[in-house]
């Protein structure tokens, strides 16, 4: 049933997505000077889509080179792993909102600078999501709802996050406020579900600190649980507002099988899932693997990652709210091994200490996923000192249009 709803729905998606490329063509063949225009009319100022003018292919070709070049020194690059249809990706949409010229306007920042880009659709972002947020900005005036200005710290609506499950269709928004006041909150919630019923939760978020973060600490929920699932991999995961879940589904799956197969597992393994988030990488190694121990410093993301494991019936999983490398070095030092560490870090990469932990519990295989290839080398090369060596590396492509590139390493312990 639930390969029928998701087969229906993206049916209905790609018919969407190409009706609005087609549009896009049309309406932006040309410019006055008769060269050829973005297929998004703000590209140049929004900054998030530095390839989307460039053939697909050729992209790929690209970041296979990038990749090529910086891991040459490490191991063999396998070919980059594309999507098929490299628009409207991304599950999750964020949105500033804004007031120019007596309007709301929502959109993006300029990369680097804290200018407010209008944007009425975008080319990666979910097509459902852009609508809501769409609706949500010509609801405001009708309910007299100010946005926020980030000079005055007057105003209301600071941001709409939609998050949606791939294969579920669940859809969360969250609604962050500079106050917790919510004026007419529930005719509001009640218009806005007649125009979009595909909504499951709607939650409150209240962030009134001048800070750059989107999310504040508080929220209530405001219609439905206060989470969506979706299904990654054959197991189910619920997501939180601030849950970190990858944005593209349909390259993770392909990300973390290869992940899951670098790592060898034979069913017998200790398995330590480092930055585990809400558990995905660790809830589907542990179908084949002996014991798996998740680590994560975010507590909202364990309470998460707990109750995935009970949901997906997963018995040989523990979770553990702490710093990865002071967990595993608290582990070596009571003499404690682990046979396989997956660790999937943020752009920045991890640091030397925390790869220092790593080799102190002897892992014969850890399994890099990368976000940024430039980290990853700077990575490898400690790595090397410490008697591990890369053996392979498979390059996806989970942010087509943008420069970003994943991959998974294969890493092994020298002497064995």
């Amino acid at each position: 049933m639930m390969v029928e709803v998701r087969k229906e729905k993206n049916d209905k998606d790609k018919k969407r997505v190409n009706t609005r490329k087609n549009i896009h063509r049309k309406e932006t063949e040309k410019d006055s000077s008769g060269k050829d225009k973005s297929l998004c009319p703000v590209s140049k100022k929004c900054g998030g889509c530095q390839f989307l003018d460039v053939p697909y292919e050729k992209q790929l070709k690209e970041k296979q080179r990038q990749v090529k070049e910086l891991l040459k020194d490490f191991c063999k690059v396998y070919p980059i792993v594309g999507m098929e249809e490299p628009f409207h990706y991304r599950n999750k949409v964020h949105a500033v909102f804004g007031y120019r010229k007596g309007q709301a306007i929502s959109g993006v920042y300029k990369e680097g600078t804290h200018t407010l880009v209008p944007v009425e659709q975008c080319m990666i972002e979910d097509i459902n999501a852009d609508e809501i947020i769409s609706t949500i900005r010509g609801m405001l005036k009708s309910f007299k709802i100010r946005t926020y200005d980030e000079d005055t710290g007057y105003g209301f609506l600071r941001h709409v996050l939609v998050r949606r499950g791939f294969a579920t269709g669940q859809v969360m928004v969250v609604l962050v406020t500079a106050s917790p006041i919510f004026p007419s909150r529930n005719q509001f919630i009640r218009v806005l579900r007649e125009k979009h019923p595909e909504i499951t939760t709607i939650i409150q978020n209240l962030n009134d600190r001048e800070t750059s973060m989107v999310l504040g600490d508080k929220e209530k929920v405001l219609y439905g649980k206060g989470y969506i699932e979706d299904v990654l991999c054959g197991c189910t995961f619920r997501i939180s507002s601030k849950s970190f879940y990858q944005v593209n589904p349909v390259q993770t799956e392909k990300l973390y099988a290869k992940a899951i197969e670098a790592a060898g597992l034979t069913g017998q393994e200790t398995v330590i899932d480092a930055y585990c988030g809400i558990g995905t990488i660790g809830i589907i190694a542990s179908r084949k693997a002996g014991k798996v121990i998740g680590i994560e410093l975010n507590q909202d993301a364990v309470r998460d990652a707990v109750f995935n494991a009970r949901k997906n019936k997963i018995a040989n999983i523990q979770f553990y709210t702490n710093d990865a490398g002071k967990f595993m070095a608290d582990m070596a030092g009571q003499g404690e091994r682990a046979d396989v560490v997956f660790m999937d870090p943020p752009r920045s990469g991890t640091t030397e200490e925390f790869i220092e932990a790593v080799t102190k519990i002897k892992p014969k295989q850890v399994v890099y996923v990368s976000c940024n290839p430039q980290t990853l080398a700077r990575d490898l090369k400690v790595f090397e000192r410490k008697g591990y060596r890369a053996e392979g590396g498979w390059p996806f492509d989970l942010f087509p249009h943008t420069e970003h590139v994943e991959c998974v390493i294969s890493i092994q312990r020298k002497h064995i």
